[in-house]
C-alpha cells in the first residue's frame, strides 16, 4: 500500500539570531499584495504588533529597511517593500525553490521505497 511519505525542507537564514525565512517571506509577499502592513498580518491571523516586531526584528539582523510606508490620511496609510526587500524575496523564493526541487530528487532516488511499502 503507498503511503504518504514526503519531504518538506525550510530555507532560513540566520545573522546573530534568525532574520529571514517563509514566514517573513509569507508576511512581505502579503504585504506586495495588499499593500498594507495590517491588511497582510490580519490576513494572517496575527497581531499587527507582531507582524511590525518581525520586520523590525528582521531589519536590524540584516541591517537593511524592508519598508517604505505611509500614515493615514485620506485614502489610508500603506506600506510597499523597498527594492532590498523585494530583492531578498525575491532571491529567497528563487533558492527555496531549487532546495525543494533537489530535496525531491534526492528523495526520489534515495528514499521513494518508503513510500512504496
Amino acid at each position: 500500500m503507498a503511503r504518504n511519505i514526503h519531504t518538506k525542507l525550510t530555507f532560513q537564514i540566520y545573522a546573530e539570531e534568525k532574520a529571514f525565512g517563509p514566514g517573513v517571506a509569507s508576511l512581505l509577499t502579503r504585504i506586495t499584495e495588499l499593500h498594507s502592513l495590517r491588511k497582510a498580518a490580519a490576513e494572517m491571523n496575527m497581531a499587527y504588533s507582531k507582524a511590525w516586531t518581525i520586520i523590525k526584528n528582521c531589519e536590524k539582523q540584516l541591517d537593511m529597511k524592508l519598508l517604505c510606508t505611509s500614515v493615514g490620511g485620506r485614502n489610508g496609510g500603506g506600506a510597499e517593500l523597498t527594492e532590498d526587500a523585494k530583492k531578498l524575496l525575491d532571491s529567497y523564493n528563487e533558492i527555496s525553490k531549487q532546495l525543494r526541487d533537489e530535496a525531491q530528487k534526492l528523495f526520489d532516488e534515495k528514499l521513494k521505497w518508503l513510500s512504496e511499502k
